[in-house]
């Protein structure tokens, strides 16, 4: 996968002697003591991060933490006091200004919290700025800014104005004029925060699934742990100007690097961060053509009480051990799993949040899970759900045991 952006030793500081600053810091003097003793602000440290394309990069932190410092500098609006910050092979940190203008203009769009929408302006106007400022001709832009806008179901209200819209509405506009250039990055500095909570996760749908087809590299900037758990393929935590923790969803939620990050994590919803296949166990199964006593014995050195059965590699049902047993006794002709075989079952895609498969899981059956094709890549047990939300220790540990199953 290409690396689309990519931090190297990124540091920021505010004041009139950043030089001294960073002597400071080096010496290990802490963020702190540096600015009581020069006035000096340490806004991001050491920074090291890659963005591979097509991929959306959150950076989630708390005021005052330095992430709108950081997604600034990644578009040469702030400029590092030392590092690289490259976007493809251009160091946005240290080109020239015309070559600046040119990747800004060629690569990189922005989306802001406060909408920064023009009043007098009709939405498709809006839409069209970046095209505008482009020099593209009206007509052109008019079909690229409704073609955005179709994008993020506003083309019905192109020749509305901002006034006339609600504020998720008008934060699609915000987002249409950054798709209108059809950048190659979108940074997107908190820009769903000002929404009411409702709204705010339509638009994190909404984003989700335009990102689905679009393919766009974003980073995504914000201080809500659960948007960014929900948006984000690797997630940075950031805390006085430093990353304190980069990795997945399930990475940061199973094992917390430090108490800082445990603090955020302790009250989220496991069952929506991690899926069916961090939670899957090996998908033993048996064939069809196999017998009571065969499948009684693969549940016996499983510990199982349900076991899958394939027909080739397509899955044909369920046997459960009761009704295994009973066979067995009976007529030793009609012993095969054939004969007690339940064809309705749970199942779930790998890629499904666990906390939709309570349902599933509530008929004591375990849930197959299955890849795109329908075949048993491993099967959920009802135990091993429970197991997965619970946030104590031995359970935390488990997750990051499963999850390295699933990554392996």
């Amino acid at each position: 996968m290409k690396t689309k952006v990519k931090a190297r030793a990124v540091y920021k500081v505010f004041g009139e002697a950043p030089q001294d600053a960073l002597k400071r810091l080096e010496r290990g003097e802490t963020k702190e003591k540096i600015l009581e003793e020069t006035g000096q602000v340490l806004g991001v440290q050491d920074a090291n991060f890659d963005v591979e394309e097509g991929h959306i990069f959150v950076v989630m932190g708390l005021s005052g933490s330095g992430k709108s410092t950081l997604v600034r500098m990644l578009n040469g609006l702030i400029k590092p006091t030392s590092g690289q910050i490259l976007i493809d092979e251009d160091d946005v940190a240290s080109c020239s200004p015309e070559r600046l203008r040119k990747i800004r203009r060629d690569k990189i769009a922005m989306v802001f919290q406060h909408f920064a929408l023009f009043p007098h302006r009709t939405i498709a106007e809006n839409a069209a700025y970046g095209l505008k400022i482009k020099g593209m001709g009206a007509a052109e832009r008019r079909k690229k800014a409704l073609a955005a806008l179709d994008q993020v179901g506003l083309a019905a209200w192109a020749d509305s104005y901002p006034s006339e819209l609600s504020g998720g509405m008008q934060q699609r506009v915000g987002l249409a004029r950054g798709l209108a250039t059809d950048p190659q990055i979108l940074l997107m500095d908190e820009p769903f925060s000002a929404l009411d909570p409702l709204i705010r996760r339509e638009m994190q749908d909404e984003l989700i699934k335009l990102q689905k087809t679009l393919k766009k590299t974003i980073v995504f900037i914000t201080h809500d742990l659960n948007e960014a758990l929900t948006l984000g393929d690797r997630i940075a935590i950031m805390k006085d100007g430093r990353f304190v923790q980069v990795g997945t969803a399930q990475e940061i939620v199973a094992n917390p690097a430090d108490e800082y990050v445990s603090a955020f994590v302790a009250d989220i919803d496991r069952g929506r961060v991690f899926t069916a296949g961090h939670a899957a166990t090996e998908p033993a199964a048996v064939q069809l053509s196999a017998t009571a006593e065969e499948a009684l014995r693969v549940m016996e050195e499983l510990n199982r009480n349900a076991l899958y059965v394939l027909d080739g590699e397509k899955i044909a049902g369920v046997v459960t051990y009761q009704d295994l047993s009973a066979s067995a006794r009976g007529d030793r002709d009609e012993t095969g799993v054939a004969s007690v075989l339940t064809t309705e079952y749970p199942r779930a895609a790998e890629e499904t949040p666990l906390h939709e498969l309570y349902g599933l899981a509530s008929s004591g059956l375990p849930v197959a899970v299955v890849n795109g094709e329908g075949r048993l890549k491993g099967v959920v047990e009802p135990e091993s759900l429970f197991a997965q939300l619970s946030t104590d220790e031995h359970s935390t540990d488990n997750a990051h045991n499963t999850s390295a199953k699933a990554a392996s």
